[in-house]
């Protein structure tokens, strides 16, 4: 968090004093209802929190964030390595195997689709371009395009008409409030945020193509922009939705367009490198052909389960979400290129492990099944298949414990989204969550990431969504984005273990008194979940 704001935001980062209190107006309501709830009395918080140690939860995000696990990535052998070891600790706290044949994993194929690199190409005039050596598609869409080019000396110029042509054109530098504080390298947020400010000065002006000419800063981030957008999308077939409209099974993939007239929207776009300025501005004649490919990869949710001890509520669970997978082996930054994930999002699967020794020391009387998802980075695809084919039958999931990133900024903030409308579902499960924060963290709740205006959409990007849009009542906890987020500098010595500790006591309690409350959380009344 980089900026100081009372009840307003500058920026996506807020940084709190233990006296400033940013929650909102919208959920003071819920607070008040739950402040004679949160004295602590006998009982309340179960002896088996003391298996919550900080020493295990240090030992293990080591392991599971070291350069030996290799970033995650997720398709890859190194997602499988990690998989195992959850699995293998998970074995040896005592949870149950709860997935695919008796095992703790459940498989499922991920669907990706790329730019071919053996059969995209372009022509300047009488040079070959490569793809992602010297021009990127800045789209994941086969087409066809050529014409003679059209160099347009100033991007912001609007009353050149474009209409029909392929323009060639500098990147605009981007205002600096356009560029992001999180994600990636300083360059390389640079670059994006100037593609998308050109790319903006010729939507719906009726060009075939625009060629960008990388700036300075932008070449010198081309071949770290290649490396990410060379990786193409990623889906899952027959699951849960994640947005609002979102199909479940796959389209096929999207014919080849041939380009000849101009279409409503964002002309096909390609970078190219500073060194092409002058090629360009001599107006040659252009080709590109961007073909697709698409094919499939395995991807895995790790399961198990601590059964309850009552024999009908034993029935019911809560399920306690993470994800195992982060970014693998990228471009390096300073020298490093293990993009580790520590806090992204190893800080909760130690969360959810430690938990696990406590629940298995006294279980409740649901039970807890704990799922560690697979593929999160590539779009929440575990948590998709899993809402869609859950190990247990759906209706008897009685609520949804969500954590993504509990491990940094200032030791005494954090959020909990889905604690005010319209990502509420469940105010009974708020009321659970704000009596287990009371008990244990005691941390200011910063309300401003759970709101739909936020410029970062928090909310949607975890993996309680698909559970959420099924009407299942969920929450997430997080202490929300930091300028280490997606970098190799995501490592384990960059984490607050103190606070990760007292993280991991708040979600286990809110467990705990979902596992045990006479009556399941109730979904709140005309719940609709839209972005």
């Amino acid at each position: 968090m980089s900026s100081r704001t009372m009840l307003g935001i500058s920026h996506p980062f807020v940084a709190l004093t233990g006296a400033t209190v940013l929650f909102a107006a919208a959920v003071s309501g819920v607070q008040a209802q739950t402040a004679a709830r949160t004295t602590a009395r006998a009982g309340d918080v179960p002896a088996a929190m003391a298996q919550i140690r900080q020493a295990d939860l240090k030992r293990d995000l080591y392991a599971m964030a070291s350069d030996a696990m290799r970033g995650r990535e997720a398709g890859t052998p190194d997602e499988m390595r990690a998989s195992i070891w959850v699995a293998e600790e998970m074995r040896r706290i005592g949870v149950k195997p709860a997935g695919d044949d008796g095992s703790y994993f459940q498989w499922f194929d991920m669907t990706r689709t790329r730019v071919s690199t053996v059969s995209s190409f372009a022509v300047l005039g009488t040079d070959s371009l490569r793809v992602w050596r010297d021009f990127i598609p800045l789209g994941n869409t086969g087409l066809d395009v050529e014409g003679p080019v059209l160099w347009v000396n100033n991007a912001a110029d609007s009353t050149i008409d474009v209409q029909g042509r392929v323009v060639a054109v500098r990147v605009l530098t981007p205002d600096r409030a356009a560029i992001r504080t999180t994600v990636n390298s300083e360059d390389v947020r640079y670059a994006n945020a100037a593609l998308i400010a050109t790319q903006q000065r010729f939507a719906r002006r009726g060009a075939l193509a625009v060629i960008l000419v990388a700036d300075s800063i932008t070449d010198a981030a081309f071949d770290d922009l290649a490396v990410l957008r060379a990786r193409g999308t990623y889906d899952v077939d027959r699951a849960a939705p994640r947005f609002a409209g979102q199909p479940e099974r796959l389209p096929p993939l999207p014919a080849v367009r041939r380009i000849t007239t101009a279409v409503n929207g964002t002309p096909p776009a390609f970078l190219v490198r500073a060194s092409r300025l002058a090629a360009l501005r001599a107006e040659p004649t252009s080709s590109w052909q961007v073909r697709l490919e698409r094919f499939e990869t395995p991807s895995v949710n790790i399961v198990g389960v601590v059964r309850g001890t009552d024999p009908t509520l034993r029935n019911e669970y809560v399920l306690y979400s993470s994800h195992q997978d982060h970014d693998g082996v990228r471009y390096a930054i300073n020298g490093d290129s293990v993009w580790a994930g520590a806090d992204d999002n190893a800080s909760v699967s130690v969360a959810l492990l430690a938990a696990a020794r406590a629940f298995v020391k006294q279980p409740g009387k649901r039970s807890i099944l704990f799922v560690f998802h697979g593929a999160e980075e590539r779009g929440l695809l575990g948590s998709r298949y899993h809402a869609a084919h859950p190990v247990v039958p759906r209706e008897r999931i009685v609520a949804v414990l969500n954590g993504d990133m509990i491990g940094r900024n200032h030791p005494d903030s954090a959020s909990l989204l889905g604690i005010q409308p319209p990502h509420r579902n469940s105010t009974d499960l708020v009321n659970m969550a704000l009596r287990a924060n009371a008990l244990t963290g005691k941390f200011v709740l910063d309300s401003l990431w759970d709101r739909p205006t936020h410029p970062e959409g928090w909310y949607f990007r975890s993996d309680h969504v698909p559970y959420a849009r099924l009407n299942i009542p969920a929450v997430m906890y997080s202490t929300n984005l930091h300028p280490d987020y997606h970098t190799p500098r995501d490592k384990p010595e960059r984490i607050d273990y103190a606070k990760l500790t007292r993280m991991t006591k708040w979600m286990y309690l809110t467990g705990w008194f979902v596992a045990n409350a006479p009556k399941r959380p109730a979904i709140d009344a005309g719940f609709r979940l839209e972005r």
